[in-house]
């Protein structure tokens, strides 16, 4: 009952950050600070299963912020040397980077600066360089992923799942340990003093998420997509969707969350077990679009329906996001592909991969559940459901850093990582139960 009270309150409060900024509005109505008293690592730690590192982190947010910093003092710096190696080696700098950190680091809810100060103090690293792996994805396009959810008619038992793959590259090396970036992903299991458990796999850094559920059975994930309309003022998705983790307790709390403080764009995810229903909601910085599997954009040709399934690849439907995007609606045809011959865009890629994995939801149709989507899902990504996108697998289009298929309501989650020679698909997959997860102890 206390953190069904809490967490009405603090939903109140989210809502009144569409008024006041973000950071400014918490400092005024939250007091998040360090005890006189405070034991650094009280309910914090690592356990691993299967090779699968999970993190478990509670308190304040700070207290968490600590524990992820302390626990993962080694990870980090490394995660954060192959950041800056990147960023020195293409078109950005760091610097630039860190100049665009000056400016959405106003926006940030002051929890999360708070626990993103408690990494800093556990890890010995700077608010700055912490400040810089959580938006990175914000200012630079580093992920081309997927999502989908299905429900009702198309699952065997009417339930809920929710599926991400995290596609990057798996070539970011540091060159000092000789460790690659996804060497150091974790599955984080929060429990916040004020807010509501939840589980998610994030690299060693990330206070964000880019995808997970928590115990009231609210899912979230995203994917990117290449917009112009795009803004510095404003809170990251990344930091969006911790809230939605943290505070929401049914869809239209998550929709709210995701739909106010726009950055960029964003295809999001967001799914309630409860009902079950899943929603897509396509955005930018100055325009947005909530849809779900029956919404008349789904079937805009190319596109097309699915019952009670909704999915994206890296590019928008609706047509009033799409023009934020691309010159050319229709990314599929020959001529979209001649245009990615001539490198004038590339959208038939996306538009490739929305295909394989619309055809594997038809294959599995009405059979969907925790495994046999997972299964579905891995089938995608080793081309078994469409040739060309089994030939841009092979030419490393899209390289999963991790697979997850979630069912919500029961807090049940399968999930792959890749490793430093192999891509998601290719790896065992875990299973975790987030009820479970938080029921365990660390060993005396």
């Amino acid at each position: 009952m206390k953190k069904k009270i809490i967490g009405t309150l603090f939903f109140i409060l989210l809502i009144a950050a569409t008024v006041l900024p973000a950071s400014a509005m918490i400092n005024e109505l939250i007091s998040d600070v360090v005890p006189a008293s405070f034991n650094s690592l009280d309910g914090g730690w690592i356990e691993e299963r299967d090779g699968v590192k999970i993190l478990h982190v509670n308190g304040t947010y700070y207290e968490m912020g600590y524990q992820h910093g302390y626990i993962l003092r080694d990870e980090i710096p490394i995660n954060l040397r192959i950041m800056k190696d990147f960023f020195n080696n293409s078109k950005f700098s760091y610097d630039d980077v860190i100049e665009k950190w000056n400016v959405m680091k106003n926006y940030v809810p002051e929890q999360y600066l708070s626990e993103m100060q408690g990494v800093v103090d556990g890890s010995g690293l700077s608010l700055e360089e912490i400040g810089v792996l959580n938006i990175v994805h914000d200012v630079v396009n580093l992920i081309y992923c997927c999502g989908g959810i299905a429900w009702g008619s198309a699952t065997v038992d009417g339930e809920l799942v929710h599926l991400r793959s995290g596609d990057m590259s798996i070539f970011f090396k540091d060159a000092k340990t000789g460790t690659y970036l996804q060497d150091h992903q974790v599955l984080i299991v929060r429990d916040p003093e004020f807010g509501y458990a939840s589980m998610s796999p994030v690299m060693a850094g990330d206070i964000g998420s880019y995808g997970g559920f928590n115990e009231k059975g609210i899912c979230v994930s995203e994917n990117t997509c290449v917009t112009d309309d795009t803004t510095l003022h404003g809170i990251s998705a990344s930091f969006r969707m911790r809230m939605v983790l943290d505070n929401a307790v049914n869809e239209e709390e998550a929709l709210y969350i995701m739909d106010s403080n726009r950055t960029c764009g964003w295809n999001l995810f967001i799914s309630d077990g409860n009902i079950p229903k899943g929603y897509v909601l396509e955005q930018t910085a100055n325009v947005s679009y909530i849809s779900t599997w029956n919404d008349s954009i789904e079937s805009i040709y190319p596109f097309w329906m699915i019952e009670n399934v909704s999915r994206r690849s890296n590019c928008f439907i609706s047509p009033d996001c799409a023009v934020m995007e691309r010159k050319h609606y229709n990314p599929s045809g020959f001529r979209s592909l001649l245009r990615l011959i001539l490198g004038l865009d590339n959208y038939f890629v996306p538009w490739t991969h929305y295909k394989a994995l619309s055809k594997g939801f038809e294959n599995n149709w009405g059979n969907l559940d925790l495994n046999t989507t997972m299964d579905m899902f891995r089938n995608v990504y080793l081309g078994k459901t469409n040739l060309l996108f089994y030939i841009m697998m092979k030419l490393y289009f899209y390289q999963p850093v991790h697979q997850w298929v979630a069912c919500p309501k029961n807090g049940d989650m399968v999930i792959s990582f890749a490793s430093a020679d192999k891509m998601a698909q290719y790896n065992p997959v875990h299973y975790f139960n987030l009820f479970e997860l938080l029921e365990a102890k660390p060993p005396p």
